[in-house]
């Protein structure tokens, strides 16, 4: 146990609640808090901002949220960090891009001994804390778990549940992701494409981390995954499908090398794909994806991006995030197409001669995605801190939601939230 954990004040702190997804998650802790039994706080840099959210949130939830502690708090002020570290056990933070904001908090929660959760979507981020702070987290005693939002919990564990109901050896799997939303269409805030652009351009960071990260590499079967083109009609969805950029395949990965350098498990190869319903759509889809990633790659153009972001993206990002209809509306749903073999063999590294012979369909669906299912999921992963320490790995370290919580009751805990795991076929 970390030292003093027993006399903290709060089970939570939410830092960044001010902001556009950390309202949400002050939503949901309302929510749960007394049925949980947890004590928190909120936090951020100015007290009238922080009171305001309470007043909003209490009005939303019907909870009577006034006398909730308040802790004052800026990421570009490290003793701040600090204090606020020295009183919570978990802290979740909403709080990115994290690439600029996040390395000083999670530096800050293994110094003072608190877990930490995020919500971040960018795999440079996320591995280099693995590559820079895995090793001092063990030490603490404390865990750093990532992508603890949409991305990347139905993926991760997603990937997770198949593998429980399957009879075998797992070899590949397929997840195709669909987005649907209502008439008053969707929308995304621009924290979010903030993020996405400072990811884009940045990408070329990965390959090195990796490297350190994981110099050996994992061993691979000598059955690959089903190869797509860039752009492909389903057979499967009946949609037109290319891949999900973000931090889902990184993550998955990372979970597999996770099992299989602790667990020995036999690694599973992962393609996650983003479907869209006409061929039209697909085509736009392809050239904003393309444009994108050319303007974000220099810094001219990648301030143009940031300054106008509803210009290139046909109004879907807004600085005020998507109203409460765009929200009501959408929901998303991740089916999972599964390929194996009916024997399973003991040795993680020997190979299954035969080609897989065995298949299993899985879907893991939710309300939207970014400020709904993702605080849902954030809040489910910091109490399975706080009250499965058993079932999480037995030292602290940076782990990938996978690895830490899955041998918890997360997929449980989250279907009665509305984040529903289902076998289809096996």
């Amino acid at each position: 146990m970390p030292s003093g954990e027993s006399a903290r004040k709060y089970d939570f702190v939410i830092f960044g609640a001010t902001g556009f997804t950390g309202q949400f998650v002050v939503d949901e802790v309302a929510r749960l808090a007394e049925e949980e039994g947890v004590t928190w706080a909120v936090a951020g840099r100015k007290m009238d901002r922080l009171q305001k959210v309470l007043e909003q949130s209490g009005q939303r939830t019907g909870k009577s949220l006034e006398d909730t502690p308040v802790i004052i708090a800026d990421s570009s002020a490290e003793q701040s960090i600090l204090d606020m570290c020295k009183q919570a056990r978990v802290i979740l933070n909403c709080v990115g891009p994290y690439r600029f904001h996040g390395n000083q908090l999670v530096r800050a929660c293994i110094e003072e001994g608190a877990s930490h959760i995020d919500i971040s979507g960018e795999p440079q981020y996320l591995e280099n804390m693995q590559l820079l702070y895995n090793a001092k987290a063990k030490e603490a005693g404390v865990y750093i778990v990532g992508s603890c939002g949409f991305d990347s919990i139905p993926a991760d564990l997603g990937v997770v549940f198949m593998k429980s109901k399957f009879q075998g050896d797992l070899n590949s799997v397929e997840c195709y992701v669909n987005l649907t939303s209502g008439p008053e269409g969707a929308a995304i805030n621009y924290a979010t494409f903030e993020s996405a652009v400072h990811g884009f351009a940045n990408q070329g960071e990965l390959p090195a981390i990796r490297k350190q990260l994981f110099p050996n590499p994992l061993p691979r079967s000598k059955h690959k995954a089903p190869r797509r083109s860039a752009v492909f009609k389903s057979g499967l969805m009946d949609k037109w499908c290319f891949p999900f950029l973000g931090s889902d395949k990184s993550v998955v990965s990372r979970t597999q090398r996770y099992r299989y350098d602790v667990k020995k498990s036999r690694p599973t190869q992962f393609s996650p794909y983003l479907c869209v319903d006409s061929f039209l759509y697909m085509i736009l889809m392809v050239v904003f994806g393309s444009l994108f990633g050319l303007l974000a790659k220099f810094s001219i153009t990648r301030n143009l991006l940031l300054m106008y972001p509803g210009l290139f993206t046909a109004g879907l990002v807004k600085r005020g995030g998507p109203s409460k209809k765009q929200i009501e509306g959408t929901a998303f749903s991740m089916t999972f197409f599964g390929e194996g073999y009916s024997d399973k063999l003991d040795d993680p590294e020997a190979q299954h001669e035969n080609p897989p012979d065995k298949k299993i369909k899985t879907k893991v669906m939710g309300p939207e995605p970014g400020y709904v299912t993702t605080p849902i999921c954030m809040v489910q992963a910091g109490l399975l801190i706080l009250k499965e320490k058993s079932k999480l790995p037995s030292d602290g370290g940076v782990y990938t939601p996978g690895a830490a919580f899955g041998e918890t009751s997360l997929i449980e805990r989250l279907d009665k939230r509305n984040v529903k795991f289902q076998v289809l076929e096996s």
